[in-house]
């Protein structure tokens, strides 16, 4: 290791001493390199292997090391959907006593992929609409903060599944700011339109590549980001103005922003001259109302989708069995957990359960076993629909947690018979 090598890092990793910084990053040995679906970047990066985990390396100036690790981590602090700064190395020499990029290192988003390994043969239209939505909603969420993406895209972005939905993370902050208060209207402005530009090239670029279901108009898709955006941000911040005997709508707005994963901290209301009518702004303060409820009931870790989804079955669950209200939400939910979570957990085989998060794979599980049953015209039965899915869908799904393929969806080739000594643990 050379003597001048400087490595900035918030944890300890020796492993990061142990790795071939004297050598371009491009040129590094493939024992070091994982191999997992890269988006576009300006800059070289690759995956490599550390430790127990992976990381993303990416080569590039010093000072935008410095201050793209400094971002992510005030970003991480806002409780903003983005990637985890690892370190920064500087004082890179070759053998030659030549002098390399610095490096910036970000932990690997698990169950992560790039929008352009999210298609099999063809990114599909519902694909598209729901990769837009995601963008959308992640580019409110900055704004709410007081970021300044400027380098709105998708490449720029991770997706993870989130039922039925996909959740957006930012992984380039290079060019971002974040403003000491509110974002100005034509700033906002500004990202929306570097959004609607960057995403139509981008999926014109799929296109071209004949990587595009003939049904997708990529400029009708990237102005979708612009209109989900402007509906999001009018729900969360605009004024609404009713009649002083329709007080009941200021608990509507908050219930309706609170479905939407928001909270908020306060609301300013006023009134007319006289008296008769209302007005309310909602003052949001963050994302992840479902996320948080679902975290102190159970300590589960879900995306907000995810989140709300076995918040539903955990509600019905209570209804069911407890419907007198005999026993409380923290009661409830401690039994659910260990009642329905945790045994369908424990009955997936091992070696399926790296192939979907734990609360993606109880949704998809959930949603086999609703099909299966309106299918049927019966209650189909927790352990034989788990069984069914195992088999029908969860084993031909490729591996999301070390990804090597794109596609997004089941795949549906044959695959080698598998002896499933598993049924007994449903």
């Amino acid at each position: 290791m050379s003597a001048s090598l400087s490595i900035t890092t918030t944890e300890v990793a020796p492993e990061l001493f142990e790795l071939p910084w004297d050598i371009a990053l491009e040129d590094w040995p493939e024992d070091t390199i994982a191999a997992l679906p890269k988006g576009i970047s300006r800059h070289i990066v690759r995956f490599i292997h550390l430790g127990n985990h992976i990381v993303a390396v990416k080569e590039t100036t010093e000072a935008l090391a410095i201050r793209e690790y400094e971002m992510l981590h005030k970003l991480d602090r806002l409780d903003v959907p983005c990637v985890e700064p690892v370190a920064i190395v500087s004082g890179r020499l070759d053998k030659n006593g030549e002098e390399l990029p610095a490096a910036l290192v970000t932990r690997h988003l698990r169950f992560s992929l790039p929008y352009r390994a999210l298609y099999s043969q063809t990114l599909r239209p519902d694909t598209a609409t729901r990769l837009a939505d995601a963008l959308a909603v992640l580019l409110v969420r900055l704004h709410i903060v007081g970021f300044f993406w400027g380098d709105v895209s998708l490449s720029n972005t991770l997706f993870r599944r989130d039922a039925g939905s996909f959740a957006a993370y930012l992984v380039d902050a290079e060019t971002g700011e974040l403003m000491p208060s509110s974002l100005s209207d034509g700033q906002r402005e500004n990202d929306l339109e570097i959004a609607r530009v960057n995403v139509a090239g981008e999926l014109l670029d799929l296109q071209a590549g004949g990587r595009l279901d003939d049904d997708i108009d990529p400029v009708a898709v990237s102005q979708s980001i612009v209109d989900s955006y402007r509906s999001l941000w009018d729900e969360l911040t605009g004024w609404e103005s009713f009649d002083q005997s329709e007080r009941w709508r200021i608990a509507q707005r908050v219930s309706r922003l609170n479905e939407l994963g928001f909270d908020i901290e306060n609301m300013s209301i006023s009134s007319d001259d006289a008296g008769a009518s209302l007005r309310i702004q909602p003052k949001v303060v963050d994302a992840g109302h479902h996320t948080r409820r679902l975290l102190r009931l159970t300590g589960i870790d879900a995306g907000e989708n995810q989140a709300r989804r076995l918040l539903n079955d955990m509600d019905s669950y209570r209804a069911i069995h407890f419907p007198d209200d005999e026993v409380d939400e923290e009661m409830a939910a401690h039994q659910w957990l260990s009642e329905v979570y945790d045994p369908i957990m424990r009955a997936i085989p091992k070696e399926y359960r790296g192939k979907l998060e734990g609360p993606e794979l109880f949704h998809q599980w959930l949603e086999h076993r609703a099909a299966r049953s309106r299918q049927e015209n019966r209650d189909v039965s927790r352990e034989e629909s788990l069984v069914t899915y195992v088999e029908t869908v969860l084993q031909h799904r490729r591996d999301e947690a070390v990804v090597t393929g794109p596609p997004t969806e089941a795949i549906t080739m044959p695959n080698p018979t598998i002896e499933l000594n598993w049924r007994d643990r449903v």
